[in-house]
């Protein structure tokens, strides 16, 4: 990662000191003087990366994309257009935000009563999907490869490898680290990879991995 500069005018392509750390950003974009952004990462229109924002490498920010001074986004985020990450939170490693969905911070905002920096975290954990349109209430944290349908509504925690949806979103399902849903012998017919809950029959882990020389162990977010 390196620091941002502000030119005071649209940002086409900033370059660091070597080509690896190269990061891309659109002309009609504007990045503040002390965000922190990895090499690889494109940000295409309209956005707008606050001083602070602490983006990780190889991202890719679409159209209309406002990241505030105390979100962190790991490295491979994908975030489609018209999604706003403000402070307070955190999406780890290859989590993906589909368009339009939505991120709060305040519990009981309130305009003439404002909370002066005081939020409550979100975080989304590496691999997680949200779906387009969907609302993370803050306060809870998404699990790893969980996957939020579009339009569903996130009051409480969720579990790693959950098939969240609805309004308030409930777990119908369990989805594999590739994004398959999982049938009962929860086992991914897709990738192969088989997955096995505790006894009260609320968490999943992953088995062993398949023997085909691809790395399918699931990691967690690098970011803090």
């Amino acid at each position: 990662m390196r620091l941002a500069h502000r030119t005071g005018q649209p940002l086409f392509c900033l370059f660091a000191k070597s080509m690896q750390d190269e990061y891309f950003v659109h002309e009609s974009s504007y990045v503040d003087d002390g965000a922190v952004i990895g090499s690889g990462t494109k940000i295409w229109h309209f956005c707008h990366i606050q001083s602070g924002a602490r983006i990780g490498k190889n991202c890719s920010l679409g159209q209309n994309v406002n990241v505030s001074g105390a979100a962190v986004i790991g490295d491979g985020v994908r975030i489609q257009n018209n999604v706003s990450i403000y402070d307070g939170v955190v999406l780890e490693d290859n989590v993906f935000c589909g368009p339009s969905c939505v991120f709060t911070n305040v519990t009981t905002p309130r305009a003439h009563f404002p909370v002066h920096g005081v939020f409550s975290y979100t975080r989304v954990r590496a691999g997680a999907s949200l779906g387009a349109n969907c609302t993370v209430v803050c306060g809870h944290t998404i699990g790893r490869s969980a996957l939020i349908a579009a339009g569903a509504v996130v009051t409480h925690d969720v579990p790693d490898y959950a098939l969240m949806a609805g309004v308030p979103a409930r777990r119908i399902g369990w989805v594999c680290e590739c994004g398959q849903r999982l049938g009962e012998d929860l086992k991914c017919s897709c990738c192969g990879r088989e997955y096995s809950l505790d006894q009260e029959g609320r968490t999943l882990a992953q088995k062993d991995c398949p023997s085909d020389g691809i790395q399918h162990q699931s990691q967690g977010g690098s970011v803090g």
